[in-house]
C-alpha cells in the first residue's frame, strides 16, 4: 500500500511552460509532499514572434509565464532558445546528407544544452534542489532530454504525467481544481472564435467526441490545442486575462489554425 512507502520529500525546479501538463504535474509533485523552489522556462527568441518552432517546449502564451511566476510567488529563471529543434528523431540512422545532420545534431544539442545551462543557473542558486518536474506525457523527445540533461546534474526528473491514458489524465486535470483555458487550436473540429479561451471542462464534451471521430487527442499530445493555467491549488492567487485578441493563422477549412494573444493580464 501506498502508506507504508517513506517518501523522500526534495525542493524541486518546475520547468514549466504555463500549460495544463507541466502545472498538472507540479500538483503532483506537491501532493507527494515536494517542495516548489524555483520555475525554469525556456523561451522562444523575439524574431519567432509568438509562435516559435520548438517542437519540445510550449511557446504560446509564454508571456504569462512571467504572470504564473508573480501569481505563485515563486521565483522565475528563463534562458532565450538558441537552437530550434528540427530533428525530431531519436535516433540518428537514417540516410541524410552529412551536412544536413551535422545541423540537426547541432540544432539538438542547442536546446538540450539550453536546458542544461538554464538547470545549472538555478542549481547555483538553490544548491539544495534535488529533482525537476517537467509535464511529458507521450513525447520520449521531451522525457530523454530532460533526464539526460537532469542526470549530468545530479538531479531526478519527476514526471508522474508519463504514458498516462489521456481520457483519464484529463478528468483528473478538471477535478484537480486547476483552471486551464485554450490559447491555441489546430485540428479538425476545433474553431479557433468558438474554442479559444474557453476551459478544459467546458470543452471536455467536445474533446470526448472529437476522440471517437477521429482519434483525437485529448491531452492535445498531438499538437490538436495548446493551454495555459490560470488558476491551480499551489497558486496563491489566479491569474486574470482582462484583454485578448484571437488570431487566426491560417484559415484552413478542416483545421484552422489560430491562437489568443494576450493584451493585458492581472
Amino acid at each position: 500500500g501506498k502508506k507504508n512507502k517513506r517518501k523522500t520529500k526534495m525542493k524541486i525546479i518546475g520547468l514549466i511552460s504555463g500549460g495544463k501538463d507541466s502545472i498538472f504535474n507540479l500538483i503532483e509533485c506537491t501532493r507527494m509532499g515536494h517542495e516548489i523552489v524555483a520555475f525554469a522556462n525556456l523561451y522562444p527568441g523575439e524574431k519567432d514572434g509568438n509562435e516559435a518552432d520548438s517542437y519540445m517546449f510550449q511557446t504560446v502564451g509564454t508571456e504569462l509565464v512571467r504572470v504564473i511566476s508573480l501569481a505563485c510567488e515563486i521565483p522565475l529563471f528563463r534562458r532565450e532558445l538558441a537552437g530550434r529543434s528540427i530533428h525530431r528523431g531519436l535516433t540518428y540512422d537514417h540516410a541524410v546528407g552529412e551536412e544536413e545532420e551535422k545541423n540537426a545534431l547541432k540544432q539538438d544539442y542547442d536546446e538540450v544544452e539550453d536546458l542544461y545551462q538554464l538547470l545549472m543557473a538555478v542549481q547555483r542558486q538553490y544548491p539544495d534542489v534535488q529533482g525537476v518536474a517537467s509535464g511529458a506525457i507521450l513525447s520520449d523527445y521531451q522525457r530523454l532530454r530532460v533526464e539526460n540533461v537532469c542526470s549530468k546534474l545530479g538531479l531526478v526528473s519527476l514526471g508522474y504525467l508519463w504514458r498516462r491514458q489521456q481520457s483519464d489524465l484529463l478528468d483528473e486535470m478538471i477535478d484537480a481544481e486547476m483552471n486551464a483555458i485554450i490559447v491555441k487550436v489546430a485540428s479538425m473540429g476545433l474553431k479557433p472564435k468558438a474554442h479559444l479561451g474557453k476551459s478544459l471542462e467546458e470543452l471536455r464534451p467536445m474533446f470526448l467526441k472529437l476522440v471517437d471521430q477521429f482519434g483525437f487527442n485529448c491531452c492535445g499530445e498531438g499538437g490538436e490545442y495548446e493551454s495555459m493555467t490560470l488558476d491551480a491549488p499551489f497558486y496563491k492567487r489566479k491569474v486574470v486575462i482582462l484583454e485578448s485578441d484571437i488570431h487566426v493563422h491560417s484559415d484552413d477549412a478542416f483545421a484552422p489554425v489560430g491562437y489568443l494573444i494576450f493584451k493585458k493580464v492581472g
